[in-house]
């Protein structure tokens, strides 16, 4: 027999330290290209719900002379499926919704975004 010793399974402190060592390399590498392209992906779909929003409005005033009372009268009369998300705020009750000039004719005539902060250029995002 070998003496009643048996051959050591596993690993060793150093082998796990530098392998610890290598993934904390690898996600100082990948993590700070990670969040920008989070924060782009969510400008880029607030663009995307403002500019469908403002074209349903524009839609709903050709259709009837008239703007739409709230965003809710949109989802009513199936000119959107459910009411926009802003991803910054990832609500959809945090919108600006901007009166036309002629009270008597609706109570929505366009959205802004109602997030706080800038967007990676530095402009507000109630400005767009």
């Amino acid at each position: 027999m070998n003496g009643g010793h048996k051959p050591q399974r596993g690993f060793t402190l150093i082998e796990l330290l530098v392998v610890l060592g290598i993934i904390a390399l690898l996600l100082t590498l990948a993590v700070p290209r990670y969040f920008p392209s989070v924060d782009k992906t969510k400008e880029t779909i607030l663009a995307d719900n403002l500019r469908n929003t403002r074209g349903v409005i524009d839609q709903f005033y050709g259709d009837t002379g008239r703007y739409p009372d709230s965003l809710e009268q949109l989802v009513e009369k199936k000119y959107l499926r459910a009411l926009p998300v802003d991803p910054i705020t990832e609500r959809n009750d945090s919108w600006q919704l901007l009166p036309p000039e002629d009270p008597g004719k609706g109570g929505v005539a366009d959205i802004k975004s109602g997030a706080p902060g800038n967007d990676r250029s530095g402009r507000p995002y109630s400005e767009w």
